[in-house]
This record gives C-alpha cells, structure tokens and sequence, in this order.
C-alpha cells in the first residue's frame, strides 16, 4: 500500500516521522531505540533519510593534504530493509539528485525492488560542502522532475540506457516530493515555487510532504494556493520541535525560514537546553493540536536529535 493509500485509509491524522542513518562505523542501535520510543504512537510510514558523499582533507605522513570522498551516514537501503523486517512498518528511503549519477540511482532501485520496497520521497538535495551552489553529479540530475521521469520509465522496465529487459511482474515505485510554505531558497517568490511543484505533481507525484514550520498559517495558506494552482494530492505538514537554544538561531539560517515572535520571544527567556526543549514540545503541541483539528490526513514529524519530544508531543495529541 502507497504512502497516499496508508494515510487517505485512516479516519485520524496519521503519525510518520524521520531518522537518520548512523555515522560510518556506528551500529543501528540508536535507529531502533527512536523506533521503540515512536511506535506506540501507530507510525503508517518511517522516512529514511540519504546523504551524498563529501569532500574532506586528510593530512598526510608526509605533511601534505589528500583529497578524501566518503560518506559519512551510508547504509540507507540497508536500514529500510531492516526496520521493514524488524516492525513490519512501512519505510520510506530519500532519493536524492545530489551526490548521485543516474546510473547509482538505478542501482539503488533494483536493490529496493529485491527488498519489496517501493515507497519512496524524490529530493534534489543539498550543495556539496565544497559548493558555493548546487552542482549535479557527473551524469546526474539537477532538479527532482528529473529523478521522476527516471523512476516513471523504471517502472516501464527501462533502464537509463533505453534498454527494455525488465521481463518479469513489475512492482511499480510510487513516490512523493517536498513543499515549502516558505519556499525553496533558491526560487524567486512562492508562486514560482508552487509552479514547479505542481509540474512535479503532474508528473507523477503521490504526495507532497512540507519543510518544517513553525507558524501553521503559513503551512494553510500553502495548501490554498496549492489548491487554487490545480494541486490535489495530500500535503503533508512536517513538524519540529525545538530542542535547543541555539536552533533559534540556527533553524533560520540553515533552512530559511522564519521562527514566530511569540516563539522566539519564549525561547529568549531561556536559561538552558533543557528549558528551551520543554518550550519546543509545547509550540509543537499546539501547533499539531490545530493541525488535527482542522483535519490535515497526517503529520510528519522531524524527529532527529528530538525524538523524546516528539514523544512527548505524540502524547499529547495522538
């Protein structure tokens, strides 16, 4: 069953939430343990997320600097599988543009096929590092559009060199993308950004899950605009609560958007993490109250370094 079917089925709100792969070397303990403190809450769906490789400097016995490409969280294909076998849970791995050659993300397709996962989230991804943009991979992609027309002839039984040799039943992938109540940072103004979206929706979109925010009016006024531009699918808000003072700050700059007066106001006035996470749960808490209130189909929350809050917030309204 798709995304879309798992969360149109149910007569409440679904809960769906995020982790993060492991550090190179690192086991799959702490994945489990999020899953363990999350799965009372009934998730229809676990978001896997992907990261490219990046350059790094290491220095030499001679002195001198080599260049190093490595990945530092791999394991997404491999962590999907396990917590598909492990909770019988319904998992949804990132496919990214960034970092990956169009041959790579095939290979990461047939793998997810074997595996009978078939749920996916398409994203372009973030700069490398070294980038003062976004560079596409040497036989890459720029945009996600370009991953779906990939994944669509996929499910065709064509692979990136035309070639048909997809014989047997094909399992077809169905996939969603990301909204911005905000917009992307890099697109002019929001009706541009709404503009792409809806080409992407067009092409096959299931769903569309939302950056984090933190003002739900902003998250309503999207979907209206959304709606007015022709876009029918579910939007799926995502959530984050805060869990530090110093996200005050930090969540603006790394993914522009803007955190509430009545919020930061709250935030200012705290004296450690600790006070600054209880008022993340409690902005989160109404925040998702509201949402279910007015009958959004799910929420996906941001859980990663604040899964007790999420719990806590779970409590509360689930």
């Amino acid at each position: 069953m798709s995304v879309k079917d798992l969360i149109l089925n149910r007569k409440k709100t679904a809960f769906s939430f995020e982790i993060l792969p492991p550090l190179k070397g690192n086991g799959i303990e702490s994945v489990y343990s999020t899953i363990d403190l999350l799965r009372e809450f009934d998730p229809q769906y676990i978001n896997i997320t992907t990261h490219r490789s990046q350059i790094s400097y290491k220095t030499q016995e001679n002195g001198l600097f080599q260049c190093v490409v490595e990945r530092q969280r791999p394991g997404t294909v491999a962590i999907a599988a396990a917590i598909k076998n492990k909770y019988g849970i319904d998992v949804v791995p990132h496919i990214l543009c960034s970092g990956f050659s169009r041959e790579e993300t095939e290979y990461v397709l047939i793998d997810l096929d074997f595996l009978g996962i078939h749920d996916l989230l398409l994203l372009r991804g973030d700069k490398a590092k070294h980038d003062s943009s976004f560079v596409p991979s040497a036989d890459g992609y720029s945009h996600a559009i370009e991953l779906q027309h990939q994944i669509n002839r996929f499910n065709e039984g064509y692979f990136v060199d035309g070639t048909k040799q997809r014989q047997e039943k094909i399992n077809k992938f169905s996939y969603g993308v990301a909204g911005y109540p905000e917009k992307h940072e890099e697109a002019p103004n929001l009706d541009s950004d709404i503009y792409w979206l809806k080409r992407k929706i067009d092409v096959g979109a299931d769903y569309v899950v939302t950056q984090m925010f933190f003002d739900n009016e902003k998250y309503f006024d999207f979907v209206k605009r959304c709606r007015e531009a022709g876009i029918s699918v579910p939007i799926i808000p995502g959530l984050k609560p805060i869990v530090s003072m110093k996200q005050l700050t930090v969540i603006p700059k790394t993914f522009h958007l803007d955190i509430p007066e009545a919020l930061a106001l709250e935030l200012r006035k705290c004296k450690t993490d600790e006070e600054a996470r209880i008022v993340g749960v409690e902005w989160c808490s109404q925040q998702a109250a509201d949402l279910m209130s007015k009958g959004v189909p799910s929420i996906h929350f941001y859980s990663i370094n604040g899964a007790k809050s999420v719990c806590e917030v779970a409590k509360r309204v689930y």
